[in-house]
């Protein structure tokens, strides 16, 4: 089954993509969702990041989306070689983490 997965904590799919709606995705709003659907069903056909996840059930800080994009390189043990994704995120650091963690690390793969 191929499927796209959303992470955000806040938003809707509509809100990011005008013509898409929570139907064409699988949303996730943390890490720990967003780990628990790849490892159930495999890397999606694309994920489309959030960083800023809000609070956790301590009213702490979550665990972000560079988080999770650190998850798919350094702890799935899944192969990223085709991993397609968008960044959402408002904040602009952390977008510039997230896209450049990825593209580096796809681009190491390719040159293998």
């Amino acid at each position: 089954m191929t499927y796209k997965l959303f992470l955000d904590d806040i938003r809707d799919v509509n809100m990011v993509y005008k013509k898409l709606t929570n139907d064409d995705f699988i949303v996730v709003r943390n890490s720990h969702d967003f780990k628990k659907v790849i490892l159930e069903k495999g890397l999606p056909e694309l994920i489309s990041f959030d960083n800023d996840l809000g609070l956790d059930e301590n009213d702490n800080v979550a665990e972000d989306g560079y988080a999770c994009a650190k998850w798919l390189v350094y702890e799935s043990g899944i192969d990223l070689l085709n991993l397609k994704f968008n960044v959402h995120s408002a904040n602009p650091v952390a977008s510039q983490q997230i896209q450049g963690l990825l593209d580096n690390y796809i681009k190491h793969l390719k040159s293998k």
